[in-house]
């Protein structure tokens, strides 16, 4: 904060970088109006929704590559371009087919679904065989194998793989907000700061951003203790 403050002093320019201070004053006024807290709920809201849109389609998709060979070579091809092709251009598409209000939710899913399945599918084909044949000769339920022989194997791929994409979730949702500009959104929010030169606002909801990924990454992160330690 001290550097960030003397390097403000030097530079003598709010536009160029506006200071700690100011910043925080920026947020106090923005916090004053109900559309700061619109924007940032329903930010939130629909990068959660997208995540968890994401992680479900992701396991549905990795048990099916794992079960069925057809499959797993049917959607290699599109998990390979959704890894590959830039956010931007999943943005413009998106805006074309479905508007600008349900882009965070969209984006958000994509950008997390090739990681979390291809570490699903990964822990799935390291499960010990010896553990699948016993289960098979124990006449397991589909239920129990799942919860004793598959679970354990996948969770220990699945931790790492969860948490990185939960931050990246928000930097993609954000950014592609700040293309599309729906209404009452953090990244409309940073687009206005932009075009308006008031670096104290864009300071101030970039803090925003940085607060909400950290807590949800954080609940991520308890909720995976807590079904790891169940």
């Amino acid at each position: 904060l001290l550097l960030w403050q003397g390097a403000s002093v030097l530079v003598h320019n709010s536009i160029l970088l506006a200071g700690p201070y100011e910043s925080l004053l920026a947020l106090c006024t923005l916090a004053a109006t109900s559309s700061f807290w619109l924007s940032i709920l329903y930010t939130f809201l629909k990068i959660t929704l997208g995540f968890a849109l994401g992680l479900v389609s992701c396991v549905l998709f990795a048990c099916l590559s794992y079960r069925f060979k057809l499959f797993h070579e049917f959607i290699t091809p599109p998990v390979s371009v959704i890894k590959s092709i830039p956010v931007a251009s999943f943005v413009i598409i998106v805006i074309i087919w479905a508007g600008a209000e349900s882009l965070a939710t969209v984006i958000s899913a994509l950008v997390v679904f090739p990681m979390i399945y291809h570490n699903m599918l990964s822990g799935l084909e390291a499960s010990s065989s010896s553990l699948i044949e016993m289960g098979r000769l124990f006449r397991f339920r589909f239920i129990d194998k799942a919860r004793y022989i598959y679970f354990p194997q996948v969770l220990s791929h699945l931790q790492s793989a969860i948490l990185i994409s939960s931050g990246m979730a928000f930097k993609s949702g954000i950014a592609a907000e700040v293309i599309g500009r729906p209404l009452h959104s953090i990244g409309n929010g940073l687009y206005l700061s932009k075009i308006s030169l008031a670096t104290a606002d864009l300071f101030a909801w970039t803090f925003c951003a940085v607060i909400l990924a950290y807590m949800f990454e954080k609940a991520v992160s308890l909720i995976l203790k807590k079904v790891s330690a169940a």
